[in-house]
C-alpha cells in the first residue's frame, strides 16, 4: 500500500485524487481530519485507511510490512508563524520519525522540502547537496525544511529510495483551506469576483518595479506528475528542485487571473505588511537541471495553468 501524508492538504489531495484516476486505491491517508475546512479535499478520495496524524506512528509499527511507499507531503507550512517549538515538532522531529522507520523497514520515501531553504538565494537556487549547509532561510519554516534535509544528507542509514522535493511556489485545486498562504492566484479570483480589482504587494526593494516581485510558480498538476513519476521511477536519492525553471512576475500572475476571468485588469499597489517585509523573497527561480534528466514531460506555462485552474476548477468550485 501507498501511505500519503498531509493528505486532506494541498498537494498531497490532490495526488491521492490523481493515483485514484490512475486506478490505484490501495492507499492509507494521515492528517489531522479534525480540521472542517479541509473536508472536500478528501472525502470523495479512494483510500482503504484512514490515520490520524497524532496516530501514524502506532499505525505504522502495526502496519509497516504493508507498505510499499510512503509519500511524506505533510508539513507545518505558514511562512508567518515563528514559534520554531511547531516547526520542530512537527516538521523536523515527525519527518524524522517516518525516515528512521523507513530505514528499519526498507520502505521508499519521497518527503516535501521547500524553496523557502534558499533565503534570498545568496548561493543561488541550485539543489546541489553541497550548499544545503550555507543556505540561509528568512523564516523558521524555511529554516525546518533545510534542516532536515541538512540531518537527512547526513545519514549514513537511508531508506532504499529516497527523495526530498524542493516545491517552487505552488498554486492550483484544493488549496482553499489556505487562507493567507493561498496562491495570488486564488486571491486574485476571489477578491475580482467582490470587487472588480485586485490589491498587490508595493516593491520595498529598488530594484524591482511594483509587481516585478519574481516566483518560479509551478501548477500542481505539474507537481504531481512529478511525484507519480519518482515514485515509478526512482532516480538517484537526494534532493531535486520541483519548479519550471522559469521566474514570472505577480502582475502577469494576477493579469492571467483576469484574463481568465475574462474581466479586465484591474490593478492597484498596496504597502507590504512589516511583520513578513524583511524576510520576503524578490526573487525565485528553480534551476531544473537535475530534475530534466529524470523529468521531460512539458510543463503548464503559467497563462494555461492559470486558465486551467480558473475555468476548470474556481468558477465551478471543482476539486482535483
Amino acid at each position: 500500500m501507498i501511505v500519503v501524508t498531509g493528505a486532506a492538504g494541498f498537494i498531497a489531495s490532490g495526488l491521492v485524487g490523481t493515483l485514484n484516476r490512475l486506478g490505484i486505491e490501495d492507499i492509507v491517508i494521515v492528517d489531522d481530519f479534525a480540521q472542517t475546512r479541509k473536508i472536500k479535499n478528501w472525502e470523495t478520495k479512494k483510500y482503504v485507511a484512514k490515520v490520524q496524524r497524532k496516530d501514524f506512528f502506532e499505525w505504522f509499527d502495526a502496519n509497516a510490512t504493508k507498505i510499499d511507499f510512503i509519500f511524506h507531503l505533510g508539513a507545518r507550512t505558514d511562512t508567518t508563524e515563528f514559534n520554531w517549538d511547531v516547526f520542530q515538532h512537527l516538521n523536523f522531529d515527525y519527518t524524522r520519525n517516518i525516515w528512521t522507520r523507513c530505514c528499519d523497514n526498507n520502505i521508499p520515501l519521497i518527503y516535501a522540502s521547500s524553496a523557502a531553504t534558499y533565503g534570498n538565494g545568496e548561493y543561488g537556487y541550485i539543489d546541489d547537496h553541497n550548499i544545503v549547509s550555507s543556505l540561509k532561510p528568512l523564516n523558521p519554516y524555511g529554516r525546518s525544511k533545510n534542516e532536515f534535509d541538512l540531518w537527512a544528507l547526513a545519514q549514513e542509514k537511508q531508506p532504499p529510495f529516497w527523495v526530498g522535493t524542493k516545491f517552487f511556489n505552488v498554486y492550483g485545486p484544493n488549496e482553499y483551506h489556505k487562507g493567507r498562504m493561498a496562491s495570488v492566484v486564488l486571491h486574485t479570483f476571489e477578491t475580482v469576483k467582490k470587487t472588480g480589482k485586485m490589491q498587490l504587494f508595493r516593491s520595498h526593494n529598488p530594484k524591482f518595479e511594483d509587481g516585478m516581485q519574481l516566483r518560479d510558480f509551478i501548477y500542481v498538476k505539474d507537481v504531481i506528475d512529478i511525484l507519480i513519476h519518482m515514485y515509478k521511477t526512482r532516480p538517484t536519492n537526494g534532493l531535486y528542485n520541483v519548479g519550471t525553471g522559469n521566474a514570472e512576475s505577480f502582475l502577469e500572475l494576477a493579469t492571467s487571473t483576469f484574463i481568465a476571468m475574462d474581466k479586465p485588469v484591474n490593478i492597484e499597489f498596496v504597502d507590504m505588511p512589516e511583520d513578513i517585509r524583511d524576510k520576503y523573497q524578490y526573487f525565485t527561480e528553480a534551476d531544473t537541471t537535475k530534475l530534466r534528466k529524470t523529468y521531460k514531460l512539458p510543463m503548464h506555462t503559467l497563462r494555461e495553468g492559470v486558465a486551467d485552474y480558473v475555468k476548470n476548477y474556481l468558477i465551478p468550485n471543482n476539486y482535483l
